[in-house]
């Protein structure tokens, strides 16, 4: 046979071959639906619920929580960017005393979730807390109506709570984008006679305003996605009032109009935040670029710039976890309750299978994207990271009510065919929360993984694919190897998201099933502190652990 007639079928393969999809391919398409369905699903039921009480709903109550939201969202805005660009500009710019502590200690308030800052908040101001108590014991009062103290369960307490436990978001952007500053900017500011307040405000900040303006809109969404403080302080916002609609009056399509709400709400934040930066860029046109040298500050000056950053990192972590670890020292008993290792357990494997599943759910999403070659699918890479704009709430609604229903009709269908009721399979277990938080914290881990494999020259799986390695061989063996650093920082980013989750936890979760974190909140709930507190102790070390890694990987 001649070399003419072996090449028309050789052809006729690789013809083939580029029309029919990459199996790789078609995999990151399917990852790409399970993270956009739930959001999709939340759209449908709230366009088309089975009773529309959407009238009602505007009639009543649904002002009241929108209002809410936006007074939550702005006054942990500005409350957070003031603190958290504030800390960094003083970290990047000045030497004051403690600075090189301060600068990693502003980290910490990550590892407390919020819910566990308000819990410990109150319990330090209510009446019978170590501040009423020592200025009835200081004045000679006698009741509370010997003086006055400010309301403790409030929207104001809610902001400072959520403001405190969110202002690293804004920090740690804000601090890297002072240091990337070219010194020549601060100079010639200097030589026009600006002081150090007006090359804040004038120079540093605009520079700066992309980073914190991102920063800002990841604290203004954890604050729309919360749920255990506002519920902690009875402040209704749109997450309470899905709680509220779907639990209490039993009306799902009510639920998912209101989570439908929320998200039109996060999708006009996102957009707005990436709109302003668009909109204004700043480019470093010298090839030669100095830092600004970090001037110091003696004295007094010093000392105020020290307690200037001492009061968010003392707010967001020193104060709740003061107050948590003496109740957890208190209530020793505590740590040998059986169903708080059950919940521990629970804790871990839930969020260890989810964290596993999300990160290679990440990896196979990019791989297949850059396999493909094509502009459609790299469409998927910014849509698949919707889920994390998402709050918990929505999610659980996107995700319980399709399910649910899938649930029913293979458990009738199986019981028709074989006689056995095989019950809920799905929502009936940890299925659902398995599922809410690969949705919930994909864009972590596909984030990772395409930051980690654009670093990787293509060169190198080329190499391979030319000694006979297959594309899976090429992902194991080329991939992996350069790319293991960032994933098992990914796997442990995920794994801790996953532990401090509370809505979706609380929304999905299975008949009398506890997490760490929904063992908090029920033992918080019912003013039983001490009963909360080993699991918010545990809660707040695997949080620790993530705060270290971020510390480590910001250096």
């Amino acid at each position: 046979m001649s070399l003419a007639d072996n090449s028309a079928p050789r052809r006729a393969r690789l013809s083939l071959a580029r029309l029919l999809p990459n199996p790789w391919s078609l995999g990151a398409a399917l990852i790409a639906a399970v993270v956009i369905a739930p959001i999709l699903a939340v759209l449908w039921i709230a366009l088309f619920p089975s009773e529309n009480i959407w009238p009602h709903l505007i009639s009543t109550t649904l002002p009241r929580y929108f209002g809410n939201t936006l007074k939550l969202m702005a006054g942990v805005g500005l409350l957070a960017g003031a603190a958290g660009s504030g800390a960094a500009w003083l970290v990047a710019r000045y030497d004051f005393p403690g600075r090189r502590w301060l600068e990693w200690l502003l980290l910490l308030p990550l590892a407390i979730p919020a819910y566990v800052g308000a819990y410990a908040l109150v319990d330090f101001l209510e009446y019978a807390g170590p501040v009423q108590t020592g200025l009835r014991e200081l004045f000679g009062w006698q009741t509370s109506r010997d003086y006055w103290f400010p309301e403790i369960r409030s929207m104001g307490a809610a902001i400072i709570v959520l403001s405190a436990a969110l202002y690293p978001y804004v920090y740690l952007l804000a601090r890297n984008a002072f240091r990337e500053q070219p010194g020549s900017a601060d100079e010639v500011a200097r030589s026009l006679g600006q002081g150090a307040f007006a090359r804040f405000w004038r120079v540093g900040l605009p520079l700066a305003r992309p980073a914190i303006a991102a920063g800002v809109a990841i604290a203004m969404m954890e604050a729309v996605n919360d749920f255990g403080t506002v519920d902690y302080f009875s402040v209704q916002t749109l997450t309470t009032g899905i709680f509220s609609v779907w639990l209490q009056s039993n009306n799902a399509g009510g639920a998912a109009q209101i989570a439908g709400t929320v998200l039109a709400l996060v999708i006009v934040l996102v957009l707005l935040e990436k709109g302003s930066r668009r909109r204004m860029r700043f480019f470093n046109l010298s090839s030669r670029h100095r830092p600004v040298a970090r001037a110091a500050l003696r004295g007094a000056t010093g000392w105020g710039a020290t307690l200037a950053c001492a009061i968010p990192f003392g707010m967001g972590f020193v104060l709740p976890a003061w107050v948590i670890l003496g109740h957890a020292i208190d209530n020793a008993g505590a740590w040998t309750d059986p169903k708080l290792w059950r919940a521990g357990v629970h804790t871990l494997s839930v969020g260890g299978i989810a964290a596993v599943l999300t990160v290679i759910g990440g990896v196979f999403l990019v791989y297949g994207v850059r396999l493909s070659g094509r502009q459609l699918p790299r469409l998927l890479l910014p849509v698949s990271t919707i889920g994390y704009a998402a709050p918990g709430a929505v999610l659980g609604v996107g995700i319980l009510i399709p399910l649910a229903a899938v649930d029913h009709v293979l458990a009738d269908t199986v019981e028709a065919a074989t006689g056995i009721d095989m019950g809920l399979v799905l929502t009936g277990s940890a299925f659902a929360l398995v599922l809410s938080y690969f949705v919930r914290f994909f864009a972590i881990a596909q984030g990772a993984a395409d930051a980690a494999m654009g670093r990787i020259s293509p060169n190198l799986a080329r190499a391979a694919r030319s000694l006979g390695r297959t594309q899976g061989q090429t992902l194991r063996e080329v991939y992996y190897p350069l790319m293991r650093g960032s994933v098992a920082s990914a796997l442990l980013l995920v794994f801790v998201d996953c532990v401090k989750e509370l809505p979706a936890t609380l929304l999905l979760r299975p008949f009398n099933y506890e997490t760490l974190a929904t063992r908090v909140h029920d033992q918080a709930s019912l003013e039983n502190l001490g009963g909360a507190a080993p699991a918010a102790v545990l809660v707040i070390g695997v949080g620790l652990a993530a705060v270290a890694l971020l510390a480590r990987a910001n250096r």
